[in-house]
């Protein structure tokens, strides 16, 4: 069976129905009117020979066939803007283009404004798009065009530069010890309020092997997210970890027994080899890299 090359379009607004769960959802999401993108979702249909959604009163339900093609047609839309971006950035003269770079929560809201602002003073036509998001982005699809990671990359077609370990750490306010004492050991820990994470990961299982004294440790609060955990320990809800360095910039904070826990994070920033030669790309990466040598270090 032969199938008509649908356009971008057509994959675009399916994209976009596939996350808002409608048509009138997606028209706003896209800046398009529902019939259009009623169109386009009847228009890939028929060229795919396939059904995608079941329309019903609730919205636009996706098929099986839909979310088999849903991971095709994000590497469309990562291509298409990673080709937009690379286009930014291929003018003559003066620096300039779009350079998307995914990090942490925490990396992106407290360590790289600072490094982004004196690249961009340096390079005002270079825009950045900044990702936030505690997963691996994936490079190789060019869902970012930089990654700072807590791991070495292991695919061989990215350009890596190692950073150093950033170190983590148990901290707290001062006012909150001395209302509670300063713990010395795993046993007066675990009679603290403590702040800890929701879900269990390879990094918590990780967490667990080394404080094992706090097993049967009551916890004031747990999220998932990074900078909760750090607001939290500002305010001074309880005892969390934090990147230390981030602790030595605030005077009420201190860190708690530093001799029986301290966690390396082994730092990397990543780039596929094909942006070498990208001007925009190159000057951000070593922006990057220079900024957060000099945060780690």
């Amino acid at each position: 069976m032969t199938i008509n090359e649908p356009n971008w379009d057509l994959y675009r607004s399916f994209l976009s129905v596939l996350t808002e769960g409608s048509l009138s959802g997606a028209a706003r999401a896209l800046g398009l009117t529902q019939p259009t993108v009623g169109r386009h979702i009847d228009a890939l249909e028929q060229s795919l020979s396939l059904s995608l959604f079941t329309r019903s009163q609730s919205g636009f339900i996706p098929t099986d066939a839909a979310y088999a093609l849903q991971s095709y047609a994000e590497t469309l839309a990562a291509t298409s803007s990673a080709l937009l971006r690379a286009a930014s950035g291929l003018g003559h003269g003066e620096i300039k283009g779009t350079v998307r770079i995914t990090a942490s929560e925490v990396v992106s809201v407290e360590v790289l404004p600072p490094i982004l602002a004196r690249l961009t003073r340096a390079h005002p036509g270079i825009t950045i798009e900044l990702a936030t998001s505690n997963r691996i982005e994936n490079l190789l699809r060019r869902d970012a065009d930089i990654a700072v990671r807590m791991q070495r990359p292991e695919q061989d077609v990215l350009v890596a530069r190692r950073i150093g370990n950033i170190e983590l750490g148990f901290h707290a306010r001062k006012d909150y010890l001395k209302r509670r004492g300063t713990p010395q050991t795993w046993e007066q820990m675990a009679e603290h309020a403590l702040i800890g994470i929701d879900r269990e990961t390879a990094f918590t299982r990780k967490l667990q092997h080394l404080m094992g004294g706090l097993q049967n440790a009551s916890f004031a609060l747990r999220s998932d997210s990074d900078l909760v955990h750090l607001a939290s320990i500002r305010a001074g809800l309880g005892i969390g970890i934090c990147q230390v360095k981030l602790a030595e910039r605030d005077a009420r904070l201190v860190r708690v027994i530093p001799d029986l826990l301290t966690i390396p994070m082994d730092t990397w920033l990543a780039m596929h080899e094909n942006l070498r030669s990208n001007p925009a790309c190159a000057t951000t990466f070593a922006a990057l890299a220079e900024g957060l040598t000099e945060y780690a270090n």
